[in-house]
């Protein structure tokens, strides 16, 4: 053994007897203390924004004291479901009742408030810790109605300024919408409940495109937004600041897509959310501020190209800072020359309390130096900081772009975190885009091709707007790349209704290899059968349908818009899709024995009922009890008026319909749809755990957490092995994700 191999066995001894003696000393004092406590201190932080006089004077101390308090959780009710009324209902003359004199450790618990500025309630903040919530068996039922709620997709907890983009950005149900960094996905989801907005109409005109550059917090994405059951939403993994231009068929003619709606929440510092990343105290210097700006500033330009003419874009940070804010704003406005304006809407949410945004800045760096121009910078630093980080010289530019129109939410105002949010309103075409005017009488110039940075902008993303500039075949217009999108990829991206990812020559690609989106061809043998079974109506888009395989039996029908199909069909090339539609039906192993080989599936019941018009039980609140709290009740347990349907009925998938009596204001006033089994003696539902309890607690029964279905015809030799084989397999379709 050499020499140094020796000194270093003898150190690791050494060290192991030293932790075998703080291990000694920990044990015998509950460890002294724990891990030290991060201390909400950052003295440049508080002299750089003390020098930009972001808050208003007399306000610093008020600032920096709710900077240092934790953050209340706030919790959003999807706003689109028929039944938010209804968990409104229950959260306000239930839980919320019972909180009103409670106390914990001697104190009164407050009770959660809603936010005023946010439209009919549906928002609400809470100061209860999680270390409060598990010391009350009345805040721990609350705390497992918060969990489970929110599982089923009927409740969001979400941070109450990041509720704020999407409300700004005022989408319809409509509106084409892109949200350019949506991960996590809790904008994504309000984009959503707003296509929703009319419940009665299955397939919204407009779509949300959620996109994001982090492959893995995709699949975050997904989750949200598949609790929402839509059949208009679809995920991409692209860089923001290059997302491909998509194509659309009109008519015959390929058109550029452009966005009536886009969001563009960037990457950021991340300095409003000290409350609750507290990491950032300890962190937080303006290197990360003057390494974002390109970013954000570079997202931004591609949100305003893709954006159509009167559409608006909404640009939001969760940080202060004004190099990530008002310059990247500033600059786009000075570059767009006259193309972009900042939107008044300081009176679209009444009680939401902001100040304007600055007109003046100044560029300091992470040792403490200040630039009050671009004119000050050495040379030396010109790679680290860039003209477009300071504010406009001419005072009549500045004044024109009203920068003050820009809203900062500060965290001692209304109890928040700190955001910054621009309202941009396109008027034209971008400059680096316009095509000029021919003169009257002259023949039309061949149309220049689509440049590879318009089709294929992945493959090379310009980092400036002179660089996309130059990159643009010159006098190509907004409207002119819509037409000239007819010539480039001549070929079509369709492939018998088959939308695959990209081939890597085109694109490269990151992640998980995505199955294929396959369309159902109109003569497939496949729908028939499922038409007839459950007399689906003529209008039902059934081009619309789609599986994830090429081969073998297709195990899942999902379902998408008639735009988003569009969208699909036209782009497989262009953009990696990770995932889109809503599943709508599960085969059976055995279904083909019961006339049709596919069950229905509760996520898309919602977006298919209206199509169908047999197999449908109506049932009484009464029934909707039974269903969800026994396993297999037999036919005789249900009312007469659903025995007398279900009776005589073939056995397989069938609708379980509630809707709600008028008269009776003290029963559930909104309608429930489930999927279920008819067996050979019983019924089944197919419906999540956690969509159950739901149900149950609306109609004010409150199931203990673990607690299984009551059993019901599921006793040996109630049903034969097949029913049990259909309603297993049924099961283990359900769960499958």
């Amino acid at each position: 053994m050499g020499r140094r191999s020796r000194g270093r066995r003898l150190q690791q001894q050494q060290q192991r007897s030293e932790s075998a003696e703080d291990g000694g000393k920990r044990n015998g004092a509950g460890w002294e203390g724990g891990y030290p406590e991060i201390v909400k201190e950052n003295k440049l932080f508080e002299h750089y924004y003390q020098e930009l006089k972001i808050v208003p004077e007399g306000e610093w101390d008020q600032f920096m004291g709710a900077l240092r308090e934790p953050l209340p959780a706030t919790l959003r009710i999807t706003g689109y479901k028929s039944h938010a009324k209804e968990i409104l209902h229950c959260l306000k003359n239930k839980y919320f009742k019972e909180l009103e004199d409670l106390e914990v450790d001697g104190q009164k618990v407050e009770v959660p408030q809603p936010l005023s500025w946010y439209p009919e309630e549906l928002a609400w903040h809470t100061n209860l810790s999680r270390k409060i919530l598990r010391k009350s068996p009345q805040l721990e039922k609350f705390h497992q109605f918060l969990v489970s709620e929110t599982e089923s997709g009927n409740i969001s907890r979400q941070e109450a300024v990041s509720m704020i983009p999407p409300l700004l950005l005022n989408a319809h149900p409509h509106h084409k919408i892109l949200d350019m960094c949506a991960a996590p996905g809790s904008k994504t989801t309000q984009l959503i409940e707003m296509l929703h907005a009319d419940m009665n109409v299955p397939f919204p005109e407009g779509f949300v495109i959620a996109n994001d550059v982090d492959n893995k917090r995709c699949y975050l994405l997904v989750h949200q937004a598949k609790r929402l059951g839509s059949p208009c939403i679809m995920v991409v993994n692209h860089d923001a600041s290059c997302i491909p231009r998509l194509q659309v068929d009109v008519n015959g003619r390929k058109e550029v897509l452009f966005y009536d709606r886009i969001l563009c929440d960037v990457p950021c510092s991340g300095d409003g959310t000290m409350r609750k990343n507290i990491d950032v105290w300890k962190k937080w210097s303006t290197l990360n501020s003057l390494q974002l700006h390109g970013l954000q500033l570079r997202i931004a330009t591609r949100g305003a190209e893709q954006l159509v003419e009167g559409g608006r874009m909404v640009y939001s940070t969760c940080s202060l800072n004004p190099i990530e804010d008002e310059a990247v704003i500033a600059s786009l406005l000075e570059k767009s020359e006259g193309a972009l304006e900042l939107a008044d809407v300081s009176s679209e949410l009444p009680g939401l309390k902001w100040v304007p945004g600055l007109s003046q800045w100044k560029v300091m760096t992470k040792d403490g130096q200040w630039f009050a121009s671009w004119d000050d910078v050495p040379h030396n630093r010109h790679t680290q900081i860039r003209p477009t980080m300071f504010p406009p010289k001419d005072p009549e530019k500045l004044q024109a772009m009203h920068l003050e129109r820009c809203l900062r939410i500060l965290p001692h105002h209304q109890n928040t975190g700190g955001f910054f949010v621009a309202v941009l309103v396109k008027k034209s075409s971008m400059p680096w885009n316009k095509r000029p005017p021919k003169p009257q009488g002259e023949p039309a110039e061949p149309r220049a091709p689509v440049p590879s940075s318009l089709a294929e902008p992945t493959a090379g993303c310009a980092s400036t707007p002179s660089e996309l500039e130059s990159k643009l075949a010159p006098g190509i217009s907004d409207t002119g790349a819509a037409e000239s999108a007819e010539d480039a990829d001549g070929s079509g991206s369709r492939r018998g209704g088959v939308c695959g990812p990209p081939p890597s020559k085109k694109m490269k690609l990151f992640g998980f290899k995505e199955d294929p989106f396959v369309f159902i061809p109109e003569d497939d043998p496949l729908f028939p059968p499922i038409q007839k079974f459950y007399a689906l109506d003529p209008s039902f888009p059934k081009t619309n349908l789609l599986t994830r395989t090429t081969e073998g039996k297709k195990r899942q029908l999902y379902m998408v818009s008639k735009e988003l199909r569009n969208v699909l069909l036209n782009n497989s090339e262009r953009m990696k899709v990770i995932n889109t539609g809503i599943k709508v039906w599960c085969r059976n192993n055995s279904g083909e024995e019961f006339d049709c080989a596919f069950r229905l599936a509760q996520e898309g019941i919602y977006t298919l009922y209206p199509f169908i018009n047999s197999r449908i039980i109506t049932v009484s609140i009464e029934d909707v009890q039974v269903l969800l709290t026994q396993e297999n009740p037999f036919f005789r347990k249900l009312s007469s008026e659903a025995y007398s349907q279900v009776k005589d009925m073939a056995k397989g998938s069938v609708v379980l319909k509630y809707e709600p009596d008028p008269t009776k204001p003290d029963a559930l006033q909104c309608p429930i749809v489930m999927c279920g089994w008819r067996g050979k003696a019983s019924v089944r539902t197919f419906v999540p755990r956690n969509e159950r309890l739901h149900y149950l607690r609306m109609m004010g029964l409150e199931v203990p957490v673990g607690k299984k279905r009551e059993g019901g015809a599921g006793a040996p030799g109630a049903e034969n092995q097949k029913d049990r084989d259909a309603r297993d397999q049924g099961t283990s379709e359900m769960n499958d994700t």
